[in-house]
This record gives C-alpha cells, structure tokens and sequence, in this order.
C-alpha cells in the first residue's frame, strides 16, 4: 500500500487523491443573488444534509488551488444570507456541467446553462425549475476551514421549504429514486448516475463556453434537443466558421446527401446523434448546414 502524509503532496495532487476517493459525492447545485441582485448558479460536490430537526444542510465552496481566490457563491451567501438548493438529475447533468465554467462576475449562468429561474416562495434566489427537488434555504453560519488555496468554506443552511415535482413521487408521496435519477460526482471527469454507474462529461473550458444564451433560436428553442444536448452545444469556444461548415457539408454528402434541404428537426435529430459520441464540432456544423 502506498501511504503519504498530507505535507508531503501538493495541495493539487491531495485535492486529487481526496475526490478520486471519497466518491461518489452528491451535488448542490446552489443558485445565489449577489449584493445586487444578479443570479447565480454553480455546482459544488463538497454536500450532504446533516439533520432533520433543524433540516440542515452544508455545501463548501472551496478556494481556488490554483490561484487562492473565492468563488462568486461564497461571496454572494456573506452578502445575502440565502441560496436554494437544487438537486442534480441526469437529464441536466450536462447543463449543471457547463454552470460551473467560471464566467464573470454578474453573469447569470442561468442563461449560459440554459436552465430556466423559478421564483422562490420565501428566499431571494430563484430556483431551477428543472431541477426535481429544491430546498429554499436560509444561512446560518458561515464556517471558512483556512485562508490558503485549496480551503474550504462550510456553508450551513437550514431549509425553510422544499419542492418536489409530481413526477418523482410514488402514490404513497414517498421519492421514488428511480425516478429521481440523480447523478453524484467523482474523481476527475467522472460522474456517477445512481441506477446506471459511472460515465464521463469532459470539464468546461478553460476559455469559457460560449454557453446556450449565445445560441441561434432555431437552436435554442429546438423541440428535439435535450437540455443534456443543450449543455454540450454550449461547451465550446466559438461557432463553426462557415466555411468549415461548408467543407464538413460537402464531406457529408456522400453519407447524407439531402442534408443541405433537411428540416431543423432532421438535423437536428442527425446532431443528436453525433452528441451521442461526444462529437460536438460535428454536431454544431450539421445544425449551421
């Protein structure tokens, strides 16, 4: 057995060796309003509720390794002491993905993630209406474990109301888990899909995704494209030039030569497909065909 002690590894590498090995983990999927008033979303796998009587739960946006800086949910739950928290299902696993590249501050990752803002009943942060379950919540302390990279920040909130779709409950109102279908985090780029195991969903950008708000309509408003689909699309950096698209298409032709008179819903459907193989050039280039 290989045995270290924690002085002895980078803070990077022991980052590493602890989310590889305390997994799968479940994920908050936090939206917060900063101090003027602007929406924000991201996703945190430091989680777990810890009781029922009070109903707490504790997330921790850690501090950046790389750099020592703090994340936009930390500073906006000291400015205003409340957040929801959205549980993250597989059919959005991709969106709550690209939420987490790190845009700007003020930028409402809402939009980018194409996720739609639910009005909450008591809180000021909106919820995601896609989400199954989400916990209206109230922050009562704020515990920060260090000042250097790689710290954590405990964020203990108490759940003032919570929010169940229909669709996720048996007769007798109990959650039905197979329909939840949540996903829980893992070591590098790995998820884990709680009735199927682990699949892989390559981290955004570093350059930041141009996100589904930059998407044409015909796109973003597709009947046959999944939010998944959606979360992918946003993953790049910049559109496919027309020219690209214009050799892919000749290259294609051979394959599908009605591509150049197919509908929306055809290519669409075709793009799917290439989604499905994790080709997201390809499948941008066959929508702009």
């Amino acid at each position: 057995m290989t045995s270290f002690e924690p002085k002895d590894l980078s803070i990077g590498k022991l980052h590493s060796y602890l989310l590889s090995a305390v997994a799968p983990r479940p994920i908050a999927f936090a939206s917060t309003l900063d101090a003027e008033g602007n929406p924000n979303l991201s996703p945190f796998s430091f989680f777990n509720v810890f009781s029922a009587n009070p109903p707490i739960m504790i997330f921790s946006p850690a501090r950046r390794v790389r750099n020592n800086t703090t994340k936009h949910t930390l500073e906006n739950v000291e400015a205003i002491k409340e957040v929801v928290i959205n549980v993250v299902n597989y059919d959005m696993v991709h969106q709550a993905s690209l939420s987490s590249t790190e845009y700007a501050e003020g930028v409402n990752e809402f939009e980018k993630a194409g996720l739609t803002m639910l009005k909450s009943d008591i809180v000021k942060p909106f919820r995601v209406a896609e989400s199954p379950v989400q916990f209206e919540c109230k922050v009562n302390q704020i515990v920060k474990l260090g000042s250097e990279g790689g710290a954590g920040n405990l964020i203990i909130c108490e759940v003032v109301k919570l929010h169940i779709d229909d669709e996720v409950l048996n007769e007798d109102g109990a959650i039905n888990q197979q329909k939840l279908d949540l996903v829980a985090r893992a070591g590098g780029s790995y998820y884990s899909r709680a009735k199927k195991g682990f699949f892989e969903i390559p981290k955004p950008l570093s350059t930041l995704g141009i996100g589904v708000d930059s998407f044409p309509d015909f796109v973003k408003n597709s009947m046959v494209l999944t939010g998944n689909d959606l979360g992918m699309l946003g993953n790049i950096e910049a559109l496919p030039t027309e020219a690209s698209v214009d050799e892919f298409v000749k290259d294609l032709g051979e394959r599908y030569p009605n591509i150049k008179t197919a509908t929306h819903r055809q290519k669409h459907k075709l793009a799917r497909n290439y989604l499905s193989f994790g080709d997201v050039e390809s499948a941008w280039k066959i929508l702009l065909s």
